[in-house]
């Protein structure tokens, strides 16, 4: 596990990672980045017949250990029979709270992964928002950790790797989840097929 007391030297070393992927993203891979935001903002409205954030929210809850298209469909599945299912009792707890109209700022986490990945969702162009998984840690600290344990429910390891994000964001002049979703897209190319379980958020 990194430290969430990096160094300097050690923090420059993670953005200039980040900023390393960013660079390696060819056309194709920079457009699915820059979109995948707004297209998961999109799918949350339609689901909810128009209240994105609730669909952000209940996207969020039930994002943990499992991949975009399950995670989309379990969302789907929840407001079409008004009956969350497929997940933990934590996340189908925090499921109906936020389908009864709650906002998830008060139901979710939101200084870790599950909350920023529902401002992301909710606020495309939000300006702080930044999504720290298993693959934007590995993106940043430069090796694929596989199955070991990467510490991200420390809030400080957390906001380390955020910082460094958004640090990269401002040297390239994007916002930091567009940052960390093109580095996402081209670290989850990379490992496609080479024996690490896929793109999961």
């Amino acid at each position: 596990m990194i430290s969430a007391d990096a160094s300097e030297e050690t923090r420059e070393r993670y953005v200039r990672n980040i900023i390393a992927t960013w660079q390696a993203a060819n056309p194709e891979q920079l457009q699915r980045g820059r979109t995948w935001y707004r297209t998961a903002h999109d799918l949350a409205s339609a689901i909810t017949d128009g209240d994105p954030r609730a669909g952000a929210g209940v996207i969020a809850a039930l994002s943990a250990n499992k991949s975009w298209s399950e995670n989309s469909r379990l969302a789907r599945r929840a407001y079409e029979t008004g009956v969350p299912s497929g997940h933990f009792e934590d996340a189908l707890t925090k499921v109906v709270r936020i389908m009864a109209g709650e906002d998830p700022e008060e139901v979710l986490p939101m200084e870790r992964k599950t909350g920023m990945f529902f401002r992301c969702i909710a606020d495309p162009c939000d300006p702080n928002a930044v999504v720290i998984d298993r693959h934007a840690h590995d993106v940043a600290v430069g090796e694929t950790y596989g199955q070991r344990d990467r510490g991200l429910g420390s809030t400080r390891r957390y906001a380390l790797l955020a910082h460094c994000y958004r640090e990269a964001a401002v040297r390239l002049d994007e916002l930091p989840s567009t940052v960390q979703s093109v580095t996402w897209v081209v670290h989850t190319d990379r490992i496609a097929g080479t024996g690490t379980r896929g793109p999961r958020r």
